[in-house]
């Protein structure tokens, strides 16, 4: 069962997808709806799960998971990857690559593989202030408290 991500408990869990690039307009119309119907239908052991999206800055989509109803089974999850597979060749999105980073430069989003943000490190191109995407945070909570941090509060510190 979908509901608003707002409405979660701080304890769901997420999952980030990153995207390679921007979401068009019509992108965004198109992930809405095959999230919409995507979650509206997902359970684990035939129980319905009560789960949300959010798609900050048109460029990520994370998907969250109120655990402490329903937790999620491994086939529940082998589904929502599989779903995620299907959006990317849908729209001709990278989302599952975790071979990158994405990070802020001033106003606007940078997407780097990570060989070529190490490089820029390297360059000091980037630096332990630069605000980094910390796609590896696994809860709601930490989601709105620990994703967007300087690099040197996140495991993309070990560059600097």
């Amino acid at each position: 069962m979908i509901v608003p991500f707002e409405k979660l408990s701080p304890k769901s869990r997420v999952w980030i997808y990153p995207s390679n690039r921007s979401f068009l307009d019509s992108d965004i119309k198109s992930i809405k709806s095959s999230l919409t119907v995507f979650l509206s239908g997902w359970t684990a052991h035939n129980q319905d799960l009560e789960a949300g999206f959010d798609l900050p800055y048109n460029r990520f989509i994370i998907i969250g998971l109120n655990q402490e109803q329903t937790r999620a089974s491994g086939c529940s999850i082998d589904a929502s990857v599989h779903f995620i597979q299907k959006l990317e060749q849908k729209l001709d999105l990278i989302l599952l690559d975790k071979m990158n980073v994405t990070f802020k430069q001033g106003d606007y989003l940078s997407h780097k593989n990570l060989k070529d943000f190490k490089k820029m490190a390297k360059e000091k191109a980037v630096n332990k202030s630069t605000i980094v995407f910390n796609n590896l945070v696994d809860t709601k909570e930490a989601y709105q408290n620990f994703w967007e941090v300087p690099a040197e509060e996140s495991w993309h510190s070990r560059f600097f």
